[in-house]
Parts: C-alpha cells; structure tokens; sequence
C-alpha cells in the first residue's frame, strides 16, 4: 500500500493543488520542485502533493525535502510502481482549492505561471484552461503551439475536437498544458484510466473535450518539457508501449457513445490510424516478440475501424502513413 505522509496547515485554502508524480527522477526533479517554489509570492497558496511512484533513486527524498516549504503538502510513496496513469488519480483524492493541475518529475515552469493560470481561470470562469509549451532536447528550446486560433476566449471543447484532418486541442493531450477546475474531479472527468502506462493521456484528452462545458487558451509564463531523457516512456522500448492499443480502443469508445458520433468519430479513426503508422515505425526497434504483439494489438484495433470511416480517412492520408498501415489493413479487409 502506498504511504502518504501529510503536513498540514491553519494558513487559508490553496489557491492551487499541483500534482507531481515520478519515477527514478532524481536528476532532474530538484529543478522541478525548485520552480514551485517560485510560483506565488505566498507560499501557502500552493499545496504540493507529490507521489514517489516506486523510485530506487533519491526521488522521494528530495519531494520530501521540498514539501517541508510549503503550508500544504502531501507526500505518497508507492513500494511498487503504479504508473503514471494511477499515480495521478492517487493526486487527485488529495485536492484542495478550486483548481488543480499535473505536473511531470523531468519538467519545469518559468516564474508566476501558475499564479496567471490561477487567475484566468477564475476570471474566465471556465472549466479548463490550456496553453502552449516549450520543448528542451540537447538545450535547444522550441515553442509548440496549442493548435486553436482563439486566445483568451471562452469556447465550447467539444467543437476543439474539429476538423477530423487537421491539428486540434485531441491531438495536444498533454496533461501538465494548464489548469483544471476541481468540478472536473466533482463530475468524474479529471481521472485518468488506471494502470495505462503510456498513452494514457489520450483517452483522457476526448473524455475532457466530450464532457467539458468550457475551455480557454491562454497565454502564460511557460511550461518547459524536458525531451529525450532516457527514462522516458517516450523513449523506452518495453511492454508498456503495448498500452497504446488499450488506450485507443478506449478512445473509440469514447467517441462513439457520444450523442454526436457521427460528427466525432472520423477524428477518432483519424488519429487511430495516424498514431497506429507511427507506432509500426517505431516498433522496428522493438524485441522480435513485442514487436508481433504491438502488430496483433494494432490490426485487432484496425479491424474494429467503422469501414466507412475508415476507407474516408484512408483516402486522406498520406503516402508514407498509408505504405506503413498497408500490410495490417490488408489482413483486416481494408483497401489501403
């Protein structure tokens, strides 16, 4: 069982609860904890909950060290890891405040970030708001845009989701890009699916953009996301990159339970189809049988594609992604 150690204090409730799970992050997580403590002039309005998910490094004593800064914090350590997926709901139960966001070990945040998003939040009284973030590999930084053309306005989610073949706020799944109001957890949108241990913010992502009333993009102080770190599952070759079959069949159940399928699920079979082609590529440098597991895993989620979608969404692609499906989509009766 995981074991939460707990510091309270009388100073007034959070402005926001910052969820920090992580695994092995010791290199890099003293820099992370370090920038929470430059968010708000008051350090009380921030409570830390961090989550040591099965560390073998000093992980969990640095979070430990860096809770003793702040009125409010909560420390979990997990004997075994949960995944980020679970470490995350773990965070959740310990909210305090109105607003909440995630926050990853090997990432940072520039100064007053989140007292801006605190702010826009309240001020546009919404249920979400997103922004873009900053990318670091090899001490390179780039900017990546949230890909929606309104700033600073109140807009439905659900219409984010559109157009099926264009970047939109499904394919920007990041869950550390903003803030979240705690209603979210109060209407059972702001879990994630336990025991995913890659992809898990996808499933995630279409849940939020489904069943959210509001949403914003704003502009903020940035969030910089650390690229090629060795441990990431972005970077790691093993059995947990088999859950991105899980996670997409989970998006297309999302997707098509909604009262507006019809509208939603060619974005669906869109990007099952594209990120599929990536994970086949990117499976070449797989062991021999995880890589026939992740292509039995990928043509069972072909086959179940609605045809007429599909073959839409085909004829759109191109070249490159469709050589790569060409071998699966064959095998399941689709015409490449």
């Amino acid at each position: 069982m995981p074991r939460p150690s707990t510091r309270g204090s009388s100073v007034r409730t959070p402005l926001v609860t910052v969820i920090l799970p992580a695994k092995d992050a010791g290199a890099y997580i003293g820099t992370t904890l370090e920038t929470l403590t430059r968010q708000f002039d008051d350090p009380a309005a921030l409570k830390l909950v961090a989550i040591d998910d099965g560390s073998r490094d000093d992980t969990g004593t640095l979070m430990r060290r860096y809770a003793e800064r702040f009125p409010h914090s909560t420390v979990i350590e997990n004997p075994q890891p949960q995944g980020l997926a679970s470490a995350r709901n773990q965070g959740l139960a310990h909210v305090e405040g109105d607003a909440f966001c995630f926050l990853d070990g090997d990432d940072w945040m520039q100064p007053q970030r989140l007292d801006v998003l605190t702010r826009r939040l309240r001020d546009l009284d919404c249920d979400f708001v997103r922004t873009d973030h900053v990318t670091v590999k090899a001490g390179v930084r780039t900017l990546v845009p949230a890909p929606y053309p309104w700033r600073e306005r109140v807009g439905s989610p659900r219409e984010a989701i559109l157009p099926e073949n264009e970047p939109t706020m499904v394919d920007y799944p990041f869950a550390w890009a903003g803030m979240l109001h705690r209603r979210l957890i109060d209407d059972g949108l702001a879990a994630f699916t336990p025991g995913l241990f890659t992809a898990e913010d996808r499933p995630w992502i279409w849940r939020l953009h489904l069943q959210a009333r509001s949403f914003a993009v704003v502009d903020a102080p940035a969030l910089l996301y650390r690229r090629g770190v060795s441990t990431s599952l972005t970077q790691v070759r093993d059995r947990r990159q088999l859950d991105f079959v899980r996670a997409m069949d989970e998006v297309l159940d999302i997707a098509a339970a909604d009262a507006e399928a019809d509208r939603f699920l060619p974005k669906a079979v869109w990007t099952v189809l594209a990120l599929s082609s990536r994970h086949l590529v990117r499976a070449r440098r797989m062991t021999p049988s995880l890589r026939a597991e992740m292509r039995a895993g990928i043509r069972g989620l072909l086959a179940r594609l609605p045809e007429t979608e599909s073959a839409a969404v085909l004829a759109r692609l191109d070249g490159p992604r469709r050589r790569v499906l060409a071998p699966l989509l064959r095998a399941v009766g689709r015409a490449a």
